[in-house]
This record gives C-alpha cells, structure tokens and sequence, in this order.
C-alpha cells in the first residue's frame, strides 16, 4: 500500500512539473485579418451632379491586419503589423498607408498591479474624457503610446495613471495626454449585502505646443470629472459630470479661435428598472463644448483621427438598412460664426421599454411575444449666442433650443413554432439635416420594417427582411429586400437589393444590390460580395464614418490562432 501512496505522489509530482515546465514555455495567440475591394466603373450609377461613378486610382486595394502576443507567466507581449495597399479602401484615414508596424506593447500583470509600456487602450468611466480603442469598420484606432500603470491593492480600490501620445496613421500626436483615474466600491467597504455602490474620479490632461502668437489660452488643458453607480435589486442609476477646462475653439477647420477662450462640459444621468419579462431604461445627456482631441486642429476632421473622447449617439441601434439612412451623430462641437447655423452642443436623451407577454396569454400565446418600445429626442442648447465681434455665447444649462432629431418606434417579435419566427417595427423619424449634417433641409420619414425566419431542421435556415421608407424630402421613398441563406454553421449567402424609386431625379432612382456568400471553418471566415455600396454613414456603436458611392468585389478573410 505504502509502495502505491509512494508511487502516486510521485506521479502527481511529475505531472505537476510537467505543467509547470509547459508554462515556461509560454503560448502564442494572434489573428489575420485583410479586407480587399476592387472598385468597378458604373455607368449606371451616378452622384448628385449627374456624373457616372468611376473606380478611383488603384482600383484594387486593401486593408490588411497582422497581430501576434506571446504569453508566459505574468508577462505578456505583442505587436501589430498593418498594409494598406495600393491604398487604403475608401475614405479611411490618408495617413494609413503602405505596410508598416502599428503597435507593440509589453505587459506586466498579477493581482495587484498591471503595468504596460507601448501601445495600450484604455477608458476612463463612461469614455467621456479619455476613451482609446480599435474599430476596423471604422478605421479608428487612437491607442496611446507610452506608459499605463493599474494598482489594485484591494478587491474595492483601483487607481490608474498614464500618459502617452496618441497614435495617427503610423506616428504619435504632437499633443501628451496623461490622466489617472480612481475608483473606490462603497459596497465592498461597508459589505452591503443588497446594494451596490462606486464612486469614481478622473483627470485627464492634454499638453499642446501652438504656434498661435500671443495665445489667450494654455498650452495645458485640464479637464475633471465625477461618477456614482448605485444599484439595489433590479433598480440602478449611474451619473456622471465633466468638466473641459477653458481652451481655444476650433469652428473653422485649420483655424484657432484666439479670441475665443471657452470650457466644456458633460452630464451624464442614466437610469432604469429590470426583471424577468421586463425592462425600463432611461438616459439623459447634455453636452456642451465636448470635442476633445489630441491636436486641437484634429477638431472636424472626418476620419475620427485623434478623437480622445467617446461621443457616441445615444439612439436605438436599428438593423434595418433604410432606419439607417438618417442616423443621429452626437453634436458636441461649437458653431456661432454662422448667423443661419449657430450651436454649442446637444441636451436630450432616450427611453426604452421592453415587456415579454407570458407564454400562454391571449398576447403571448405557445411561445410568448417580445415587444420593444424605444423614444429619443436631441436639440441644441438653448441661450444667448452673439456671433458678431467679440462673438461668444452663454447657454442654459436646462434648456433647449432647435430640435436636431426624434425617433419613436416600435419592434415586436413572435415565435410561432419551434421552426418559425417573425420580426415586425414601425419607425418615425425627424431628422435637421441642417444642424446635424451642416448642410440645409429637414427630413420626415416613416418605416416599417418585417421579418421571417424558418428553419428547415436544425441545420439550414432562410431569413427574408422587407422594408420601406417613405421621407417628405430630400431622396424620398426607398423600399429594401433581404434574403439570406443559412447552410449549418459553416456556409452561408445573401442577395438584397436597396431601391430609392421615389428620388424626384429619375437619373438617381438607384438600386443599390449586392450578392454574398460567407464560409466558417474552426476560426476562420472568408466571405465574398458583389454589389453597389449606398453613400452615406457606416456606423458601429453610435459611431459612423462616411463612406462614398461605390460599385465593385470585396472579400473579406478573418482568422485566429
């Protein structure tokens, strides 16, 4: 028996040394990612001024993404090599071209503290002071390159400090950001046992040269802010306020305003009510002066470069193509040299409601019946705003003025038996082209959107999407068609068509098809596409990035080790 005792423990031991000499070893993680498009001539598409859409120089071009990390015990290491070639796709940031290395970071972490030198991403609360991240769709990727420190001494305490300088294209911003950010679980200090409560507190600073003679304003600018987040049972509210210290205001693009010295602020009120079957969930925002970026003269530009904050659109996300056409973008800039366009920021907010109708009421029948109800409204800050010299304005904290968008809609959904499911919403829309786009005209439209998904067994699905758009301006009626094939979890194709029939120019009653197919084995995705590309905005997250009318082939290739 003693002999067996003997035997096991040293088998044990040799396993547990086995693991131990594995981990030594360290592992490699990584992924690929190229997305490629080959712009075709269009003859039968054309822009606003009549003129057929051609291919631009180097038609074929390409977006590609290479990242490899080395783990071994508490450290970690990696880098990120990108190829724009020819060139970047359309409309992405100029500044990204040729191949080159993007990013590297090495890390140090245990328990209590998380070190990083390189690249890094980070956010501070909500992100409406500091928020760096990566968004191919997008083309943003502001990491910061420099030194981040997180110490955590005990489960209910967590201090950040860094500084760096932002990346744009393959080189770093003038401007130094640095910052820290405290937080401290209440809940955790007093053990609560029902409750939850944090507090946090942020400062970030942004240290800029200028070449303004004479400045009325710092090199450094300061900026604060407060949060708490309380929550008991199914109830939570979650607050938060910034504040941007006074710095110069870029309206004009490539232009400071040295006569024009003015802080900026955020408020941020967040609260709801959620259970099974459930859900009720209120925002409110206010912003006022908000745009923060690494180099003062980034302000305006449309590629998000050197963006340090998060501003995203707090509106329902819609899937539905058409409810897309006239997406809501945050407004927290500052225009008063314009006596038919003057703004200072955005105040409004959303409600959502959500109820689940039980399985076996008269509403919810055999398998119960989803209903959503979404309401968001955004103006402009009301007040005084003098735009001849000295142009300035003052504005009410509570108060509004020209209403830049409403969206109230409605999304029920209805499983009708284990193989068939049904989607079904109504949309209204206002949107101030005007004000949110800086061009003119208003817009009034109403969707309605519908949805059939069946599957045929358990492998194979089709899924058709109808919808129309009927808008009392600019591009007018749109009707849209999706179907989508789903074979198993490996194989899939698509055919849609978007089809603007009520333009009142008939030379841009487009139709805007595409055809596609995706193919999925273990990790990775391939995925490859014909078709016309809409004009408009792509967004992800409340975020959107313009993107130009196209015809053409794209394929897409994504794949992890």
């Amino acid at each position: 028996m003693k002999r067996i005792i003997v035997m096991g423990l040293l088998g044990l031991s040799a396993a547990a040394f086995a693991q131990e000499k594995e981990k030594d070893k360290g592992t490699f993680s990584g992924g690929f990612e190229t997305n490629a498009q080959w712009y075709l001539n269009d003859k039968c598409l054309f822009d606003e001024f009549h003129n057929p859409v051609v291919h631009p120089e180097d038609p074929l071009r390409s977006n590609s993404y290479l990242f490899v990390n080395y783990k071994i015990k508490n450290w970690t290491f990696g880098i990120q090599a990108e190829a724009y070639e020819q060139q970047a796709l359309l409309n992405y940031n100029p500044k990204y071209e040729n191949a080159n290395v993007a990013t590297y970071f090495a890390q140090f972490k245990n328990e209590k503290i998380d070190v990083t030198a390189g690249y890094y991403y980070e956010q501070f609360g909500s992100g409406l002071l500091l928020r760096t991240w990566e968004d191919r769709a997008l083309g943003i990727n502001n990491a910061l390159r420099g030194l981040r420190f997180i110490y955590k001494p005990t489960k209910y305490f967590t201090l950040k400090t860094l500084y760096g300088q932002m990346r744009t294209g393959f080189d770093v911003s003038e401007g130094k950001i640095f910052g820290a950010d405290a937080e401290l679980t209440l809940s955790d200090v007093f053990k609560f046992e029902k409750d939850e409560l944090a507090i946090g507190f942020t400062y970030v600073g942004r240290d800029e040269k200028t070449a303004v003679a004479n400045p009325n304003f710092n090199q450094l600018t300061n900026a604060f802010a407060g949060r708490i987040n309380y929550s008991h049972n199914g109830y939570y509210v979650s607050s938060e306020y910034d504040y941007k210290g006074k710095d110069a205001v870029v309206q004009v693009k490539n232009q400071i305003d040295n006569n024009l010295i003015k802080p900026g602020s955020a408020f941020l009120l967040n609260m709801g009510y959620s259970k099974k079957g459930f859900g009720l969930d209120a925002t409110f925002r206010r912003l006022e002066n908000m745009s923060f970026y690494a180099e003062r003269l980034a302000k305006g530009n449309q590629y998000n470069d050197l963006i340090m904050n998060y501003v995203p659109s707090l509106t329902k996300q819609h899937h539905y193509n058409l409810a897309n056409i006239y997406v809501y973008q945050a407004q927290p800039n500052v225009i008063i040299n314009d006596v038919n366009l003057v703004k200072a920021g955005e105040i409004g907010g959303q409600i959502d409601l959500f109820y689940n109708f039980k399985k076996g009421t008269a509403l919810g029948g055999k398998y119960g019946t989803k209903v959503a109800l979404n309401y968001a409204e955004y103006h402009g800050l009301g007040g005084d705003f003098y735009i001849y010299s000295p142009q300035d304005y003052h504005t009410d904290f509570i108060g509004f003025g020209e209403k830049y968008f409403t969206d109230a809609n409605i999304e029920i959904t209805k499983k009708w038996n284990e193989k068939w499911q049904s989607g079904f919403s109504y949309i209204n829309q206002y949107y101030n082209k005007k004000y949110i786009q800086e061009t003119y005209g208003e817009v009034k439209s109403n969707i309605v959107g519908a949805e059939t998904t069946c599957k045929f067994n358990n492998n194979n699905s089709v899924r058709v999407q109808a919808e129309h758009l009927w808008a009392n301006s600019d591009k007018r009626n749109w009707a849209s068609l999706l179907t989508e094939f789903n074979f198993g979890t490996k194989y899939s194709m698509y055919v849609s068509d978007m089809y603007n029939y009520g333009n009142e120019d008939a030379k841009l009653q487009h139709h805007y098809y595409s055809v596609g197919s995706a193919y999925r084995y273990k990790s990775t995705r391939i995925a490859l596409a014909y078709g016309r590309q809409r004009g408009g905005l792509v967004c992800v997250g409340g975020v959107c990035r313009y993107v130009p009318e196209s015809t053409g082939v794209s394929l897409s290739l994504n794949t992890s080790f």
